[in-house]
């Protein structure tokens, strides 16, 4: 992203955020790579330079995406360390991690990112950036559910990434079988909480 002062104020934010909700569309229904400067500015409503007024080139917007779903992921863990009960507070908002996860446009533009940055290593770094602090803050949390409900063994790093992976890995499912039942893999997303925590 290009660094102007100005580009702080509300008014900025909302242009970019603008330009992000388009991306977001756009990405996930063409591809990174099927979609120009031209279509983004005409789904956005404004003119290719003024995209390349905030944004240096498609990259950065991705790395501007990424940035944001982290933003609202720890802004979800924030709500888990706030709970008074965390345990609990995990197990009441599987249905959110769901329903997100399994959302069509959400797990096409997820799997769009992860495929670019498969390719591209700055677009990597960006990615792995936003996964090392989430699942930090996420292993802290599962930490604390642990010692909440009187385990003696801490939350370690491979039941995190099961974690993750169960959550992540609904992105793949729903793109390859959308109309899997949603309702009957609540309860066993619980189950398998339960079983880590």
């Amino acid at each position: 992203m290009i660094d102007h002062p100005a580009h702080d104020s509300p008014r900025c934010q909302a242009r970019k955020d603008q330009i992000l909700e388009a991306a977001t569309s756009c990405f996930a229904r063409r591809g990174f790579h099927g979609t120009s400067i031209a279509q983004l500015a005409k789904a956005s409503g404004m003119s290719p330079g003024h995209i390349y007024h905030f944004f240096e080139n498609k990259e950065s917007i991705i790395a501007a995406l990424v940035e944001r779903k982290l933003e609202q992921s720890l802004a979800m863990v924030s709500q888990f360390e706030n709970a008074e009960d965390v345990f609990q507070a995990l197990i009441d908002r599987v249905d959110i991690g769901l329903s997100e996860k399994t959302n069509l446009d959400n797990a096409a533009l997820e799997l769009e990112i992860l495929a670019e940055a498969a390719r591209n290593p700055r677009v990597a770094a960006s990615v792995r950036n936003a996964d090392r602090i989430k699942r930090a803050r996420l292993l802290d949390v599962l930490g604390r559910a642990s010692r909440e409900r009187g385990s003696e063994r801490e939350a370690n790093t491979a039941e995190t990434e099961i974690i993750m992976a169960l959550f992540d890995g609904l992105a793949v499912r729903a793109v390859n079988h959308p109309e899997f039942d949603r309702d009957a893999l609540l309860p066993l997303l619980r189950k398998a909480l339960r079983m880590f925590v």
